[in-house]
């Protein structure tokens, strides 16, 4: 009986307790460790190369709905145009078009950012023959580094003989000469009505006006 007694007996824990924690000492510890982690997520999403930004800003054009993240076909266009990536000799629209058609997938739209450094892999042979792979790539992605789409401005008029000709109003005659002064500035009512001249002076004489000045002068 003592011997079943001993075996029955459960082995004493010899393992000291832990100490009580300090609540604050832990809470600290937690936001330090998610600190690091927040600033380290931080640092990686803020690494953009000046190329990828390029390829955001172009993607976004003229789409308020897009994110950044996918180019459409046309904006793909506009960044090799914008960018002098189409030099209209070595690299064409028609080049152009054709890689984005090779690149992007069958039933797909646009391109990501993955695919688009594939098409300028493939166009940076044609625009820049004389270098080698790795250095035309290095030279297409510098036309396009910082670049952002040229917004294009008002289209100025372009002048020509004809529209020169009819809005010069010293070639003009007959009663259109009479609405314009000597310097091409419009007459106004006095160009286009018969006004009766009260100033007792004959049309055109050179001194009118002159009379009251030179008699209050003699007094």
């Amino acid at each position: 009986m003592a011997d079943n007694k001993a075996k029955s007996t459960k082995p004493v824990n010899k393992t000291p307790p832990k100490s009580p924690s300090d609540p604050a000492k832990e809470r600290a510890a937690k936001r330090l460790s998610y600190d690091s982690n927040s600033s380290h997520e931080g640092a990686m999403a803020g690494e953009i190369s000046a190329l990828e930004e390029a390829f955001r800003k172009f993607a976004i054009h003229g789409d308020t709905r897009a994110t950044g993240k996918e180019m459409h076909g046309k904006n793909w266009s506009k960044l090799c145009k914008d960018c002098h990536v189409i030099d209209g000799k070595n690299v064409t629209i028609t080049d152009v078009d054709i890689v984005f058609s090779k690149i992007k997938g069958k039933s797909s739209r646009t391109i990501t950012f993955e695919q688009f450094k594939e098409a300028l892999q493939e166009l940076s042979k044609k625009r820049f023959k004389d270098k080698s792979d790795e250095e035309a790539v290095q030279e297409i992605h510098k036309l396009i580094e910082g670049k952002v789409p040229i917004i294009s401005g008002v289209t100025k008029a372009i002048s020509s003989p004809t529209v020169s000709r009819l809005t010069d109003t010293s070639k003009f005659t007959g009663s259109h000469k009479e609405r314009f002064d000597p310097s091409g500035k419009g007459k106004g009512k006095a160009g286009r009505e018969d006004l009766v001249d009260a100033s007792g002076y004959v049309s055109g004489y050179k001194h009118a006006g002159t009379y009251d000045h030179k008699v209050q002068g003699s007094k």
